[in-house]
């Protein structure tokens, strides 16, 4: 079998394997759904399916996890008080831009930080 038929088949393979996730639910459920509680449920999937592709991200973005738990901390506050997402955004880099250029910040924010996790959990 020559490379390019096997380029061919492994790109047609991986197309079936996108389209299907996307057009069963389209095909299986044509109707609108009534029950309140799946209805309920599905709106927030959306929000739960990208807190968990970005959190994970967030902390290992950058290799100062203190600098990191700043950042995070800063979005939330301002996502709490209904800033725009570029405003959310910009202040959380800056934050962590700031607490980077502080020397020997990583020591003591690593502190503080483990002594909220032991706190926490």
């Amino acid at each position: 079998m020559s490379t390019i038929l096997r380029y061919f088949i492994a790109v047609i393979i991986m197309t079936l394997v996108t389209y299907i996730p996307r057009a069963l639910p389209l095909t299986l459920f044509s109707k609108q759904i009534k029950s309140r509680y799946i209805r309920s449920f599905l709106f927030y999937v959306p929000y739960a399916v990208l807190a968990s592709l970005t959190f994970p991200a967030i902390f290992f973005c950058t290799s100062n996890f203190a600098a990191a738990l700043v950042g995070t901390v800063v979005a939330l506050l301002l996502a709490f008080f209904e800033q725009s997402l570029v405003v959310v955004a910009a202040c959380a880099v800056l934050a962590i831009f700031l607490v980077n250029l502080i020397p020997g910040s990583s020591q003591w924010l690593s502190s503080v930080s483990v002594l909220l996790s032991n706190y926490l959990l």
